[in-house]
C-alpha cells in the first residue's frame, strides 16, 4: 500500500514555510511516523536535505509522476512527538517566523548521542578456583590474565574502565576469561549529569505565612481554579520553600515539575536546595551543558525518570510525560523573552502549556512585571503575598546618596563617603559586601577630550570598551582593536576611556584595601560552564570579602554573611532610552537591596544616584512595589504602552542599507493603506538603536493597538509583502516580529 508524507524542509526561509509531499518507499514505511526526521531530495540537483514529517496519508493531491521518494530516515535524530509539534505550530502562529524555526526552538535536543555505559567485571568463581588458574598460567604468555585474576582476588567487582586503563587488560583477554566462566560483564546505562547528586529528603519547615500561602494555592487547584498564581513575596520571604512544598504535592501524585530560573548563575544555589529536598530525581537543563549531558537529561525526562527539571527558559520544553506544575521564579526578568525567532515570552508559553496539560502555573517575584501585576489586579491571575522575611530577618536599611552633593564636596571617586565608611566597617567586622555596576570592563567607552571622537566598532554602530589587556572590545560581535595612542580624527593625545566598569571598580578596591580579597563576576569572568559555580561557591565559603559584578550578582542569591550592598551607578539603567527604564531600575535596585541582611545580622544598602527624588529609586528604597506600580501604570496609560496597550516591533535586517530602508517604508505604507484609520498607531520606520550590527543594517517599525488581534493583521500584511518580494526575486531583506518587546530594537 502506498503511503505519502508531508515534510517541512529544514531551511528557515519564509518562502519554504509550507510542507512538501513525498512518497514513502515500502522499506521505510515501518520507520516513519509524524515527527520523524528524514532525508529528502530537494531543490536544484535534488540535493539531499533534512526535513521533518508533519503528516502522513494514503493519498495525495499531486500528480504521482512528479512525486519524489524519501531517501532515508536520518540516523541518530530525535523525532518530534505530536504534542511538541502542536506547540511549534502554536508558536509559529503566535510569534511569526517559520515553522522550522519554531520546531528547532521547542526541540531542545535534536541529535541522539551515543549512550554512555558503566560496565563492571564480576568474578564468577571462588577464590580457590581463581588461585588454581593463576598457578596453571604461564607468566610469560599470560601476564595480563594473571594481573586480572589477582585483582579479582582482592575485589569481586571491578570497573571495566579501571581494568583496561590501570591494569592494561585488553578486550581479548576479557573475552577469554568470560568464555572460561571466570568472569561475567555487567552493563548499565550511565547518565551524564552536569553535577554529582547530593542530599535527599531534607524537608524545610514552613512558617505560618508560607504554610497558608501553599495551602491556598493548593486549594485553588483542587477546586478547579486553573488561573495562574502570582506569588508576590518581599526579598527573603522564602518563595523557594513554598515552591518546593507545592512541588512535593505534585510529585506525590506522580506528576512532574518544571522550574524556570532567569540566569544560569542561579542554577548552583537553586539546585543544591532542590537536591537536598528531592534527591537525584532533579536535573538541570541549560545551553552550557554538553550535547551528551543535554541528551541524557532529555531521555530521563521522556522516560519519567525525573521529577523536576530546573533551568532557564529553554527548560520549558522538557518532554515530561505528565507535567503537573510550572514555576517561573523571578518572573519579571527580561531573559524570559527570547531575542531570536520565534521571539516568545516564557510566561505566555507557560500559560499555553499549563492550560493544555492541566498543570498549575506559579509566577514568583519580589518585583513583579507590570504585566503580571496588572493581570492580578484584573483578576486574571490569583494574587498570593508573602509580607515577612523568613526566619525573622529584617529588611535592610537603605540609604540614598545624592552623588551631586559628593561632587560638590570634592569627591570624584566611584565610591561615596557613606559607602566607603560602611565597606570599611564590614571588613573590620569580618562581614561580606556586594557592589554592582551594570557595566563590565575597565572603561565604558573611549573618547577624545579634544574633538569628541568616540571609538566605535567597524562592524556595529556601538562604542567599544577598553579592557585591562590594552585592547578595545566590542561586546556585540567580539571584535578587538588596539587602544589608540592618539585620536584617529584630530591626532590629539587626549584620548582615554570613561573609566566606570567592573574591572575598574575591582582595581580601585584593591588599591584602597590591599589585603582585602575581591572577586569579580561579569560576562568576562564567567565564559566557561563552571565559572558561575566557582565564583559563587568561593564567595559563599567566605573566600572573598567583596564581590563586584554586573546585575547578575544581585538576582536571587542568598549569602547570609552579606550585610552590605552598594549600587554604584543607579542612573545607568534609569536613563536608558526605553519605556521599561523606570521598571527595570526599580526591580534592579529592590532586588539588590534584598541581598543584604538575609542572615542573623542586619543589613544595609547604599544606592548612589544623581536622581535621588525619582519615584523608582524612592519606592525601591522602601521596598514598596504597589507605590511604584501606581505611579508607573499611570505613565504607561498616558503614553499608551503595555500592559494597557499591545505593541509589535517589525524588525528589518539586511546587509544592504538601502534595501532595508526601502522594504520597511513599503511595509509601513501598506499597513497604513490597508488598516482602518485609528485602529493602530504606527511609529517609524527608523534605524534601530544599534543601526548596524555585525555588518547588518537594522530598521524598525513600532505598532501600538488596544487589541493584539489588530497587530496580528498588520503583521500578516508585512509578512505578505515579504513573500511577494521573495517570489519576485527581490533583494534579501529579512523580517522578524517582536510582540510586546522587552528590549529596545
Amino acid at each position: 500500500m502506498k503511503k505519502y508524507a508531508s515534510v517541512i524542509v529544514d531551511i528557515a526561509l519564509e518562502k519554504l514555510d509550507h510542507p512538501f509531499s513525498y512518497r514513502i518507499p515500502e522499506e521505510l514505511q515501518a520507520q516513519i511516523e509524524e515527527g520523524t526526521e528524514v532525508m529528502i531530495p530537494f531543490g536544484k540537483g535534488d540535493k539531499a536535505r533534512s526535513g521533518f514529517v508533519v503528516a502522513l496519508s494514503d493519498r495525495v493531491d499531486f500528480p504521482e509522476e512528479k512525486l519524489k521518494d524519501i531517501l532515508s530516515v536520518k540516523e541518530r535524530s530525535v523525532g518530534i512527538e505530536s504534542r511538541t509539534m502542536q506547540l511549534a505550530i502554536w508558536m509559529r502562529k503566535s510569534y511569526g517566523g517559520t515553522l522550522i524555526t519554531a520546531m528547532r526552538t521547542v526541540l531542545p535536543v535534536r541529535k541522539k548521542i551515543r549512550e554512555k555505559e558503566y560496565r563492571s567485571i564480576l568474578r564468577e568463581v571462588g577464590a580457590e578456583r581463581l588461585t588454581q588458574e593463576i598457578q596453571h598460567l604461564n607468566p610469560l604468555r599470560h601476564a595480563a590474565r594473571i594481573r586480572l585474576y589477582r585483582a579479582l582476588l582482592e575485589a569481586e567487582r571491578l570497573p571495566e574502565s579501571m581494568v583496561k586503563e590501570k591494569l592494561q587488560i585488553s578486550g581479548a583477554v576479557l573475552a577469554t576469561a568470560k568464555k572460561d566462566g571466570i568472569i561475567r560483564i555487567e552493563s548499565e546505562r550511565l547518565y551524564r549529569a552536569p553535577r554529582a547528586r547530593e542530599g535527599g529528603r531534607k524537608e524545610t519547615e514552613l512558617n505560618e505565612e508560607q504554610r497558608q500561602a501553599a495551602e491556598r494555592i493548593r486549594m485553588a487547584r483542587a477546586g478547579g481554579d486553573r488561573r495562574p498564581v502570582l506569588l508576590y513575596g518581599i526579598t527573603g520571604s522564602g518563595k523557594t520553600e513554598v515552591y518546593m512544598e507545592l512541588i512535593a504535592g505534585v510529585v506525590a501524585e506522580g506528576k512532574q515539575a518544571i522550574v524556570l530560573i532567569p540566569e544560569i548563575a542561579l542554577t548552583f544555589q537553586t539546585l543544591m536546595r532542590f537536591y537536598a529536598r528531592f534527591g537525584d530525581r532533579v536535573a538541570v537543563m541549560h545551553s552550557r551543558l554538553s550535547d551528551g549531558e543535554r541528551y541524557d537529561q532529555y531521555e530521563r525526562a521522556l522516560k519519567g525518570e525525573l521529577d523536576i527539571v530546573i533551568g532557564p527558559r529553554s527548560a520549558l520544553f522538557t518532554p515530561f510525560p505528565s507535567t503537573g506544575i510550572i514555576i517561573i521564579d523571578e518572573e519579571h526578568e527580561g531573559s524570559y523573552k527570547s531575542e531570536k525567532m520565534p521571539k516568545y515570552h516564557a510566561r505566555e508559553v507557560a500559560e499555553y502549556l499549563a492550560e493544555r496539560d492541566g498543570a498549575q502555573l506559579i509566577l514568583g517575584s519580589a518585583t513583579p512585571s507590570l504585566e503580571s501585576w496588572y493581570k492580578a489586579q484584573k483578576g486574571e491571575y490569583i494574587l498570593q503575598s508573602l509580607t515577612a522575611r523568613y526566619g525573622g530577618a529584617k529588611l535592610p536599611e537603605v540609604h540614598i546618596v545624592d552623588m551631586r552633593e559628593e561632587l560638590k564636596a570634592g569627591n570624584r571617586s566611584f565610591f561615596s563617603r557613606a559607602l566607603l565608611s560602611r565597606i570599611t566597617e564590614r571588613i573590620t567586622r569580618g562581614e561580606q559586601s556586594m557592589l554592582f555596576i551594570n557595566r563590565r570592563g575597565v572603561a565604558g567607552f573611549v573618547s577624545c577630550r579634544s574633538c569628541g571622537y568616540v571609538a566605535t566598532c567597524p562592524h556595529c554602530s556601538v562604542s567599544m570598551t577598553e579592557h585591562r589587556d590594552g585592547m578595545l572590545h566590542c561586546h556585540y560581535c567580539g571584535t578587538k582593536l588596539p587602544m589608540p595612542k592618539r585620536c584617529p580624527e584630530c591626532g590629539s593625545a587626549y584620548i582615554a576611556g570613561f573609566r566606570a566598569g567592573t574591572e575598574r571598580i575591582e582595581e580601585e578596591l584593591k588599591s584602597r584595601y590591599p589585603a582585602v580579597r575581591v572577586l569579580r563576576m561579569d560576562a568576562d569572568t564567567t565564559k566557561n560552564k563552571e565559572d558561575y559555580e566557582r565564583i559563587l561557591s568561593a564567595f559563599a565559603d567566605g573566600e572573598a570579602d567583596i564581590l563586584v559584578g554586573t546585575q547578575m550578582i544581585v538576582k536571587g542569591h542568598d549569602f547570609p554573611n552579606v550585610t552590605l550592598v552598594g549600587a554604584l551607578a543607579a542612573d545607568m539603567s534609569l536613563n536608558a532610552s526605553d519605556f521599561h527604564a523606570a521598571e527595570r531600575s526599580f526591580q534592579l535596585l529592590a532586588q539588590a537591596a534584598g541581598r543584604a541582611g538575609r542572615g542573623i545580622r542586619p543589613g544595609e544598602t547604599v544606592i548612589q544616584t544623581y536622581q535621588p527624588e525619582h519615584y523608582a529609586v524612592c519606592a525601591a528604597a522602601k521596598q514598596d512595589y504597589p507605590a511604584f506600580y501606581d505611579q508607573e501604570i499611570a505613565f504607561r496609560e498616558l503614553a499608551e504602552y503595555p500592559p494597557l496597550w499591545s505593541m509589535l516591533a517589525l524588525q528589518y535586517y539586511s546587509g544592504d542599507e538601502r534595501a532595508c530602508t526601502e522594504r520597511a517604508a513599503q511595509a509601513a505604507q501598506r499597513i497604513r493603506e490597508c488598516m482602518e484609520d485609528g485602529a493602530l498607531e504606527l511609529i517609524g520606520p527608523a534605524p534601530a538603536l544599534i543601526g548596524k550590527l555585525k555588518d547588518v543594517f537594522r530598521v524598525g517599525i513600532y505598532l501600538k493597538a488596544k487589541e493584539k488581534s489588530i497587530l496580528r493583521r498588520a503583521a500578516g500584511l508585512a509578512e505578505g509583502l515579504q513573500e511577494e518580494k521573495a517570489a519576485a526575486g527581490g533583494r534579501e531583506v529579512s523580517l522578524q516580529l517582536d510582540y510586546d518587546p522587552v528590549n529596545t530594537f
